[in-house]
């Protein structure tokens, strides 16, 4: 196999220019192989194949640095920086990341993981090696649907007053950009890029520059010359940014790619490359189903279909259900997603209120000031996002809807640990940076019929309210205790004394195992749902001290800022004189790999909590 020849960067040079398409093709059967099993990102990384091993023959890596947007589409760099052998433990704990990672190889020059930041990385990049004084090639390398991403045009608004080179490939596999291709375009990239041209436009520029009334003039020229490419060449936003652009080219046709690349490093500036490809090429099924491929669980590969059919409801398929329900009863309810229709379970409320369904692409910061504006209108958004990408929108949560106490609803899918995707992934943050704000209301349902509970009163509530809910399996246990929702009130499940357990959200099914592991022990155990994670429920933590001679937080996010912090706070106010402990991820970043193996490791699973209560009674 000629993928056996790859042993680290560089190495595909050593591949006949003739059997490049065969590269491209095991290449392809390797990953299809390999993430039947592991399951992962493979539409996306199967479209970019001839276009990574294109880049790969054009640069000299590491000196030469290419950032990826994203970075889920990065798993064929992965395969030629010599990291092959490693796929078997893609995504697990221990193992090959699923992105980009400075750790793994000195190829991987940033870390990715959300979009739209390689313009601004990469420009970064390019500044740091003309104020050092080195030659290297910087390529940024960014999909069509990141540059929904406000991020990248203000990084495109910078990049424009580049004077030194800088190559921004634009991996196209929509076309939503432009469909233009053809003789004239390749003409004129040749001509545009052509040493004599750019010699000849940079000499006649600086000579009528010297001239009286010279700045005018070529004021003229400009315009003139801008007014005929316009009819004739695509991309003219970029053109007219000050950002030369070369397109569009095929990114399945590596020679063509080759020559773009070529091409653009002769450009003195910032020169985008304009690629289309197919996202999921080369495997039927992802040809097929894109969004289905884009990041998927192991399959099988002669039908696609997932190897583990799934036989129980997610929680986001009940948040599903129950925006469909809420659509139905309150005609001013709207929905937003920032380009997760499919992965947020909103697609069934798309389908039945098209009308009050808003996709805003990847851009989380004006999916929430947009839904402001709807909450200020008059109508009742809820805006759904995945946990550690509503970090984005942090200042506009609390400038736009918190300041003015707008009935803005977060529906925060993916909260607490999610697994293979890793540290940008995680959504273990939320709970900290939304109680910072005021006028925030926050809850946590303990199971699926709680979640439904949950965002009914959200929907009634008047003023911003967050519900969070984690990845997987929606909860079936605990199904008669379901207390109507009570503003601030947290529920008593079980009630002893000695230790009580006062858990959030997911962290209730854990709680009951502990409370069975801690009375098997010969200890009186109370099983708290918190519920409200902002307000705390001051008055059930009043009772709990005096009742109890340990109280037990649970929560599945970060110490620093959470529920436990603030439980700690209003404890020491009253003087509790009992031992308290707070359960929570320390302050660090979780990497990838299995949740039950990462909860294990970081102690908050129903072992490692018992373990310590035991320990410290």
């Amino acid at each position: 196999m000629l993928l056996d020849i790859i042993k680290s960067e560089n190495d595909i040079k050593k591949i006949p220019e003739e059997k490049l398409p065969q590269l491209a093709d095991e290449i392809r059967e390797f990953l299809i192989e390999k993430l039947s099993v592991t399951g992962g990102h493979l539409a996306s990384n199967l479209g970019a194949v001839e276009l990574t091993m294109a880049l790969h023959l054009s640069l000299n890596l590491p000196n030469d640095k290419i950032i990826w947007d994203v970075g889920h589409q990065s798993y064929t760099h992965k395969i030629l920086t010599g990291r092959k052998d490693a796929f078997d433990t893609l995504r697990k704990f221990g193992g090959l990341a699923g992105f980009p990672k400075r750790c793994e190889s000195e190829c991987d020059v940033f870390n990715t993981g959300h979009s739209s930041t390689s313009i601004s990385a990469g420009l970064g990049f390019v500044k740091a090696r003309d104020i050092k004084g080195e030659e290297s090639t910087i390529v940024a390398v960014i999909g069509d649907g990141s540059l929904t991403g406000g991020l990248a045009y203000e990084a495109l608004n910078n990049a424009s007053k580049l004077e030194t080179n800088f190559i921004i490939v634009l991996n196209d596999n929509n076309m939503s950009i432009s469909e233009n291709v053809g003789g004239v375009s390749k003409y004129l990239n040749g001509i545009r890029t052509a040493d004599g041209y750019l010699d000849l436009k940079e000499n006649v520029f600086t000579k009528l520059m010297k001239m009286p009334g010279g700045e005018g003039l070529v004021k003229k020229i400009r315009k003139t010359k801008s007014t005929l490419k316009s009819m004739v060449i695509p991309g003219m936003f970029f053109e007219d940014m000050g950002i030369t652009y070369l397109g569009p080219v095929n990114g399945h046709d590596i020679d063509a790619v080759r020559e773009a690349i070529r091409d653009a490093k002769r450009c003195k500036g910032a020169v985008l490359v304009h690629v289309l490809t197919e996202k999921g090429k080369g495997y039927t099924p992802a040809e097929r189903h894109p969004s289905r491929f884009h990041g998927t669980e192991p399959f099988v590969i002669e039908t696609g279909i997932p190897s583990t059919q799934k036989t129980k409801a997610n929680y986001t398929d009940i948040f599903s259900t129950v925006m469909v329900k809420l659509g139905e009863r309150n005609p001013d309810v709207v929905a937003i997603t920032a380009a997760m229709a499919d992965g947020t379970g909103l697609k069934r409320f798309r389908n039945a209120y098209p009308e009050r369904f808003f996709d805003v692409g990847i851009a989380e910061e004006h999916a929430v000031t947009f839904a402001a504006g709807l909450a200020a209108g008059g109508l009742k958004p809820v805006v759904c996002i995945y946990s550690s990408f509503l970090q984005r929108a942090y200042d506009q949560i609390l400038h736009d809807v918190c300041i003015q106490k707008l009935p803005v609803v977060f529906a925060i899918d993916r909260a607490g640990i999610v697994g293979s995707d890793g540290e940008t992934h995680q959504g273990i943050f939320d709970l900290s940076f939304l109680s910072s704000i005021p006028n925030m209301t926050i809850m946590a349902p303990k199971n699926k019929w709680e979640l439904s509970d949950m965002m009914k009163f959200a929907v009634g509530f008047d003023g911003p309210i967050a519900v969070r809910y984690p990845r997987g399996t929606a909860y079936e246990g605990l199904e008669g205790f379901r207390a109507p929702v009570e503003y601030g009130k947290s529920e008593v499940i079980y009630e002893e004394s000695e230790i009580a357990l006062v858990a959030v959200g997911s962290m209730v099914k854990t709680g009951e195992g502990v409370r069975k592991q801690v009375t098997d022990a010969g200890h009186s155990c109370t099983l708290v749902n918190a519920r409200f994670v902002k307000p705390i429920d001051e008055e059930l933590l009043s009772g709990l001290s005096k009742t109890h001679d340990m109280i037990v937080t649970m929560e599945e996010n970060v110490s620093s800022g959470g529920f436990g912090e603030k439980c700690r706070e209003y404890l020491d106010s009253i003087g509790y004189k009992g031992k308290l402990i707070t359960v929570s991820i320390p302050d660090m970043y979780v990497e990838h790999g299995n949740c039950d193996v990462l909860k294990a490791s970081l102690e908050i699973d129903e072992n490692g909590i018992t373990k310590r209560i035991l320990e410290n009674l």
